[in-house]
């Protein structure tokens, strides 16, 4: 049956799990017989309600986001992202810890799984969310088999079809007629989320927003039609608005989403951006356009919490509107990270047959701590931790690839500003040698042999870190037209102060750990040397004399000590023009003031507003007090 069948009789109601009568874990119950049939029964149930209980939690944590956002609580909607991040492993890892205790031999008897994972296997089929059921068991067992290099597929029960309209289900339309007022289409609008808290001012948001949107329609209606340059200039005409039925919620902000669809089934995407001030809620920003919608919908950032469990669908619906973006990052962004994780997979798979490319080092420098890696043509770059690193490394005492990975990890459970790379990954995964460039493989197989072995033609990798692929700054540049490249360094400096704002200091500033989107923004990819940067010890030369030599009370501090001072020597930017006008845009980096104020901030549990699109997306708003641009 494939996976989406059985969607329509239940897309009102997520699966609930059955009422409990006994709190004991079914191998915790009174045994009435010791049979292998009943083992095998009772370790499947185990590992199911232990789902159910993660499933639960996990769909009730959009309706308190909202609350959140209601009550302009920013600091508990980031405490529900780390929660709904941690819950899943945290019951995963607690089964797998469990059955282990309970059934030291069968559990890793290959036979007694797979009879166990049969019977989980029907009692999950014909629910919505079997894969994620699927997925749940997968992990248990990846987690049990941690030390003993098993690989685990890394599927979906069935195939995903991104190109249907699955959308269909989680969107409204608003068909658009020339001669008539568009406020009775933003008035509508505006009640998709349902607020229970009063507005700050309503119709004039109203009034606002649908004076933006005719001026959108009217400027993306003028122009040739895509994709047919023998297309005579003419006006499209927007014959409807299509909105996602459901409220998006992270951090400060709250979010309505879809697009505008024009005559020649062309669209563009748009976003309400709204704020909850003292005063009352207000739509803070229109956003349009394929650039600011991806920017938005970034994996550098938090998840959003989407008031709807159709998690398919709305995937599907946000594939429609952004369909440049690949349907596994989609997945991730709304939070279902393990179905975006098979989803990447799937995607890399396809990248590599269909193409018929091979994985091979990835451009620009060879980094000190990870071996990167990448198909040709692929969204997607690899990593593998070395075994020990280069000679480049500089950070003294090497901690290991598990601390490396620690970091990894981190970085994925916490808001990325916008500026951090999301990563995915993958443990105990099974490869075809033939993928691997045999240089590449040589160089994996010699230098993290403590986390890739041959077995055959399998090549398989206890971790694998995934992320989207961007261009190395530095090869960015030496590329980039002088205007491209200096967009680029102020988008740098917007990297790193959001990075501070996520509580995240990068000690190694070299350019060489940035890198640039296809629109231009800047990420932070290498985590190697990130620490919390309240545990940073801010200091500075700026007191010495010229020529002295005596050695600064700094020098024998331990921990981590940086002087902003030196950031622009670090970053090893060759072009004195860009370093002048990162200077001038960005000279607050380069001082004390600046970062010490960000760590009390910070330690005050205060969180600071991040910046996520241009200025001329905000709505005017004349007599207001002005509010904080972004989340």
């Amino acid at each position: 049956m494939p996976l989406f069948d059985n969607i329509a009789e239940n897309k009102d109601r997520p699966s609930e799990a059955p009422p409990a009568t006994d709190k004991r874990t079914p191998l915790e119950m009174p045994m009435e017989s010791s049979t292998l049939d009943d083992r095998l029964d009772r370790v499947a149930a185990w590992i199911l309600a232990e789902f159910d209980a993660y499933y639960i939690e996990s769909r009730s944590i959009p309706a308190r986001a909202k609350a959140a956002f209601e009550d302009r609580d920013p600091a508990h909607s980031l405490a529900l992202s780390r929660r709904r991040l941690a819950i899943y492993n945290i019951g995963a890892r607690a089964v797998s810890r469990d059955l282990r205790k309970a059934l030291p031999r069968e559990i890793e008897d290959e036979r007694f799984w797979s009879r166990a994972e049969a019977i989980y296997l029907a009692r999950i089929q014909g629910r919505y969310e079997s894969d994620m059921a699927f997925a749940w068991i997968n992990s248990v067992r990846r987690m049990i088999c941690e030390g003993m290099w098993t690989p685990v597929d890394y599927a979906f029960l069935h195939d995903l079809d991104p190109e249907s309209d699955r959308g269909a289900a989680v969107r409204i339309d608003f068909p658009l007629d020339r001669k008539a007022d568009i406020a009775p289409v933003v008035e509508r609008i505006l009640g998709i989320p349902g607020f229970t808290g009063h507005w700050r001012d309503f119709a004039g948001d109203v009034q606002a927003v649908s004076e933006r949107l005719d001026q959108i329609i009217s400027s993306e209606g003028e122009g040739l039609v895509p994709d047919d340059p023998d297309a005579c200039r003419h006006r499209r005409r927007a014959v409807k608005i299509q909105m996602a039925a459901a409220g998006f919620f992270r951090n400060r902000g709250a979010y309505l989403v879809g697009r505008i669809v024009f005559d020649e089934a062309t669209s563009t995407p748009l976003i309400l951006a709204l704020l909850n001030h003292e005063a009352g809620i207000y739509v803070e920003a229109v956003i349009h356009g394929r650039a600011h919608a991806h920017n938005l919908f970034s994996s550098t950032l938090a998840n959003f919490h989407i008031t709807t469990h159709l998690y398919h669908e709305m995937a599907a619906f946000l594939y429609a509107v952004m369909p440049t973006r690949r349907l596994g990052l989609h997945y991730s962004t709304i939070g279902f990270n393990h179905v975006g994780k098979v989803a990447v997979m799937s995607e890399l798979r396809e990248e590599v047959i269909a193409r018929g490319e091979r994985f091979a080092t990835a451009i620009g420098f060879r980094g000190s701590v990870a071996i990167g890696f990448a198909a040709a043509s692929s969204d997607y770059s690899l990593k593998v931790i070395r075994d020990t690193p280069t000679d480049q490394y500089k950070w003294g005492e090497f901690p290991g690839v598990d601390a490396v990975l620690d970091k990894y990890r981190r970085v994925h459970e916490i808001d990325r500003t916008g500026s951090m790379l999301d990563n995915i990954i993958y443990h105990n995964l099974e490869l075809d040698s033939s993928w691997f460039d045999p240089a590449l493989l040589e160089e994996l197989l010699r230098d993290a042999s403590k986390s890739v072995s041959r077995n055959g033609d399998a090549v398989i990798l206890r971790h694998l870190i995934v992320q989207r692929r961007v261009r190395p700054l530095p090869v960015f540049l030496d590329e980039a037209s002088y205007e491209e490249a200096a967009q680029a360094i102020v988008n740098l400096g917007h990297c790193i102060k959001n990075n501070a704002a996520a509580n995240v200091f990068n000690k190694d500033l070299d350019a060489r750990n940035y890198g640039v989107s296809r629109f231009q923004k800047v990420y932070l990819f290498d985590y190697d040397a990130l620490e919390p940067l309240t545990s940073v010890k801010i200091r500075s030369n700026s007191d010495r004399e010229e020529g002295e030599d005596v050695v600064p009370d700094w020098f024998y501090e331990e921990g981590t000590v940086f002087l902003p001072e030196e950031i622009e020597s670090g970053f090893r930017l060759l072009d004195r023009g860009l370093r002048r006008l990162f200077r001038a845009t960005h000279g607050d980096l380069m001082t004390r003031s600046y970062w010490e104020g960000m760590q009390r901030d910070l330690e005050r549990g205060d969180v600071p507003g991040i910046r996520l699109y241009p200025e001329d997306c905000r709505i005017e708003h004349p007599n207001w007090p002005s509010s904080p641009m972004g989340e």
